[in-house]
């Protein structure tokens, strides 16, 4: 997908892109989608101990979700697709992100030799943060306890972090999932200690180029979590402008056919330069109501005016 930000850190796709005498290290894994605010607390704890101990803090991460290679029927739809996650993991103070591309053969792989061959000869880990549920390996045959083990036979300590809680809610990739996909943006943005968003860019069959003269845009195709059918408060990012929306989720029900869209209505519009490329964020902030079918277009435009006062007044108390 084009558009996206760089990724502020190095990242290395495979055991071999890491530099010969890496290490030492403090590390955690973890598929880490979403980046939600138990992620940052672990990563916060592994770029402490790092720097403390004058060693690299790294983040190692898989591509795709192990799920999807493993249970592809079950595979969640991502808070976080990749580029994005590994921004997000960037952000956080690591000095590097290993992605590992997730195969049967890396599913195969025994707990003890990943151990031996990315942590220890690769990393030169001395330290591994991971929460309570952390497993890995073959069958997921290991969880902390043996990695604990681990740690003892080679020479590195295990930190093991409880879940974090926010509000009362645990959290977890999985709760946020249910969240966003619920379209409850308020306790979606608690676990995720950030508004929940997609990067994308602007859809490519609707004569997007030059500048941008009406104020609607349109979400390209996206594989990643949408949040549920409805209409949402919104702040959309176009390149380096920010602007307020209102968005619509849905297959257009009172127009037939007319099929999936992601449509932002901008609320402060002011023209400005948009091409096929152009980097869009949508940061989801309210949901104000269900998706519906319209007798007739005259009583959806007058429900959309409604909507677009109530998405003003919002941005007008906040």
């Amino acid at each position: 997908m084009s558009g996206l930000l760089p990724v502020p850190v190095p990242v290395y796709r495979s055991v071999e892109e890491i530099p010969a005498g890496f290490g030492p290290s403090i590390a955690a894994i973890g598929n880490f989608d979403g980046v939600h605010r138990g992620h940052q607390e672990i990563l916060g704890s592994v770029v402490a101990e790092a720097r403390s101990q004058g060693a690299k803090a790294v983040a190692v991460t898989f591509d795709p979700h192990p799920e999807k290679v493993l249970r592809p029927e079950r595979a969640p739809k991502l808070l976080t697709l990749t580029p994005e996650r590994l921004r997000l993991l960037g952000e956080t103070g690591v000095d590097a992100v290993v992605l590992l591309t997730f195969d049967q053969a890396l599913a195969r792989v025994p707990p003890r030799e990943f151990v031996s061959r990315v942590l220890v000869d690769a990393l030169g880990v001395r330290g591994l943060h991971e929460g309570g549920n952390f497993r890995f390996g073959y069958r997921a045959a290991a969880g902390v306890k043996e990695l604990t083990e681990f740690g003892a036979e080679f020479g590195f300590a295990v930190h093991v972090h409880k879940a974090v809680q926010v509000h009362r809610l645990e959290v977890s990739s999985s709760a946020v999932r249910e969240r966003v996909a619920a379209g409850d943006m308020k306790r979606a943005r608690w676990m995720l200690g950030r508004p929940f968003g997609v990067r994308s860019t602007p859809v490519r069959d609707r004569g997007v180029g030059g500048k941008l003269l009406v104020p609607t845009v349109n979400l390209a195709p996206y594989e990643g979590l949408v949040p549920a059918y409805g209409i949402y408060v919104t702040q959309l990012t176009i390149g380096q402008r920010c602007f307020q929306g209102a968005t619509y989720i849905g297959n257009r029900p009172t127009f037939e056919g007319a099929g999936f869209s992601v449509e932002t209505h901008i609320l402060d519009f002011e023209p400005v330069d948009m091409d096929a490329g152009t980097p869009l964020h949508l940061e989801f902030l309210l949901r104000l109501r269900d998706d519906e079918k319209f007798p007739n277009p005259e009583m959806l435009k007058a429900q959309i005016m409604r909507d677009v006062a109530k998405a003003k007044r919002y941005f007008a108390l906040r």
